[in-house]
């Protein structure tokens, strides 16, 4: 399997935040070729801020891998991480991020600040964007229109 099959995963999982009516974002996390962590946007159900995709899936693999260092490890997005998961991210020592759409509003792995480059930092995780973007994207955007579109009916 390679970036593009697991993230993949990561995009049937942001359509299971969709059919909730969260916003469509899912996040797998990777150890040697395995599936070690799965998430998705879950902060309007669990009444809970900080249950972002990213931080759903690093809460599955610390608990499957009893460790909260996840070493060695890729995460792979539909969405740019914002600072919050950005944090989380570097806190859990994630090796790898791998995303899909950029996100011009909050991003904070290049499109608002880069904190993976910042040389201030104790941890820097090799960042990977753009795979299936494109998807990922539409996936956000539909989800968008739609509601959109409900509120103007409404």
């Amino acid at each position: 399997m390679d970036d593009s099959d697991f993230m993949g995963m990561a995009l049937e999982l942001a359509r299971q935040a969709a059919t909730l009516g969260e916003v469509p974002v899912g996040a797998v996390i990777v150890q040697d070729g395995t599936v070690v962590g799965r998430g998705f946007n879950q902060p309007i159900g669990r009444h809970d801020p900080t249950a972002h995709a990213e931080v759903m899936a690093l809460r599955d693999a610390a608990a499957r891998l009893g460790n909260y260092r996840l070493p060695g490890c890729t995460l792979y997005v539909t969405l740019e991480p914002c600072v919050m998961c950005a944090g989380a991210i570097m806190h859990a020592r994630i090796e790898r991020v791998v995303y899909g759409a950029r996100d011009p509003k909050t991003g904070a792995a290049g499109s608002v600040v880069d904190l993976f480059a910042e040389d201030r930092l104790n941890h820097h995780a090799e960042v990977v964007s753009g795979v299936r973007a494109a998807e990922c994207g539409a996936l956000l955007s539909g989800f968008f229109a739609a509601r959109r579109a409900r509120t103007e009916v409404a």
